[in-house]
């Protein structure tokens, strides 16, 4: 509950937390000595609390668990309802704890009843539920799978080749007991009758059919060898593995964060930019694990352990979670870079992004369902030169626009002009 004012992360949800504690522990309320009600309090702790504490582990804020074993009720109530006023008293519980946390003043929250204030008390008084084998069981079971995979696989491929090289000895076997019975018996194969011409000799005496040939397999080499070449600098589809994962699927689509909170320079600069790792780390300080069913997710069916890919992120900024602090040196991430235009080619997003009001799906295609991302569009000058032809300008609201495209719009009979006709096949206008 100690919401601090320099913290502004409001009631972040952890990934998928709407049924779990802000542990991302599986919610499961009991009976508090405090006669509050837990499961109301709960749904206050998130709303009020959550972005500065957590139950079982020191965030921003101390641990909350069993809060009111430590501190008297009705000096919960004050401290609750107006911390700085209780400081301004001496009381010596808040000069301790206003000093043990440098000093920051804690939000005031006049608005909380006694009675809310119980059911969050009695929220904070839930037991850390044992962990179940449920995620062991998704672990053991994520590799079983994959393992019985590889093993069904592997017998159903030696049964193939058993079969068939028992078919190929079947028909030796066959050929060879033929032969024998002919020979015994005096019998004269149609071969043996008669000296065919060899139908390798007969192809080559058939100039007609050799012409045929010849110019059907130069055309498949040229078809083939033109797809070769033209596919030479398009990656797409290409998805390297990056050193910490991150999943576009949680963070753009789960939890709805804006591509240009992570990617703000997409506004206003040629390069959209990868993000600092303290942009980060404006949410993980206090996300520090995910919830046991995203967890669960990202093991069975990605094979991701997300925690472990937090805990990456925190040795890379230096973060101590249980110091709630820098303690070590940041040491750099090297990004694979996914999409690369060749250095011949000028791309600028923020006049895409802001003066062209382009979604960013446009382009790079459906991120928020991507957990690996990787390159959706080819990124050939075809396909750009397709979308200048196709995209219309809205000069609706736009002053620029009207005042320079008036006339241009009316030589085209008033239709709805496209950025083909305000210059975007211009040669100079990417290559200069």
């Amino acid at each position: 509950m100690l919401a601090f004012v320099f913290v502004t992360l409001g009631s972040i949800s952890v990934y998928g937390q709407d049924a779990t504690t802000s542990e991302g522990e599986p919610a499961a309320p009991v009976e508090a000595t405090s006669g509050g009600d837990a499961t109301l309090g709960e749904a206050l702790f998130k709303a009020n609390c959550a972005s500065c504490h957590k139950l079982y582990k020191k965030a921003v804020g101390p641990a909350l668990f069993q809060v009111s074993q430590r501190h008297d009720r009705e000096w919960l109530y004050s401290w609750i309802k107006n911390s700085t006023a209780l400081i301004a008293t001496g009381d010596a519980e808040a000069v301790a704890i206003y000093n043990e946390f440098n000093q920051s003043n804690m939000n005031a929250f006049p608005q909380l009843s006694n009675t809310d204030i119980d059911n969050i008390i009695a929220y904070t008084d839930t037991e850390k539920p044992t962990p179940t084998d449920d995620t062991a069981v998704g672990q053991a079971g994520a590799g079983d799978v994959s393992g019985g995979s590889s093993i069904s696989n592997n017998i159903i491929l030696g049964a193939l080749a058993v079969v068939l090289l028992l078919l190929v000895v079947l028909l030796i076997v066959v050929n060879k007991t033929l032969k024998r019975f002919a020979e015994a018996n005096g019998i004269q194969t149609e071969f043996e009758k008669e000296e065919r011409t060899p139908i390798w000799k007969a192809f080559v005496q058939n100039q007609f059919l050799v012409l045929v040939t010849a110019i059907f397999l130069l055309l498949a080499s040229a078809y083939f060898a033109y797809g070769a070449l033209m596919s030479v600098g398009v990656d797409q589809g290409y998805a390297p593995v990056q050193p910490i994962h991150y999943s576009h699927r949680i963070h753009a689509g789960s939890n709805e964060i804006d591509c240009k909170y992570c990617h703000s320079s997409a506004r206003e600069s040629k390069h959209s930019g990868i993000p600092s790792l303290n942009v980060c780390m404006n949410c993980h300080k206090s996300i520090g694990e995910v919830a046991d069913a995203t967890y669960k997710e990202g093991i069975d069916e990605y094979g991701i352990d997300y925690n472990k890919e937090i805990q990456k992120l925190y040795a890379a900024t230096g973060w101590d979670s249980d110091e709630q602090k820098f303690v070590g040196e940041e040491s750099p991430v090297r990004w694979v870079r996914i999409h690369n235009l060749p250095d011949l080619a000028y791309f600028n997003h923020a006049q895409h992004v802001t003066a062209g009001k382009i979604a960013c799906q446009t382009c790079h295609g459906p991120v928020e369902e991507m957990e690996v991302m990787y390159q959706y569009s080819p990124l050939t000058m075809g396909w750009c030169i397709n979308c200048h032809r196709e995209t219309n300008v809205d000069l609706q609201g736009n002053g620029y626009y009207e005042q320079i495209h008036k006339e241009l719009s009316e030589a085209r009979g008033g239709r709805q002009l496209t950025i083909a006709d305000l210059g975007g096949l211009e040669c100079g206008k990417c290559h200069y």
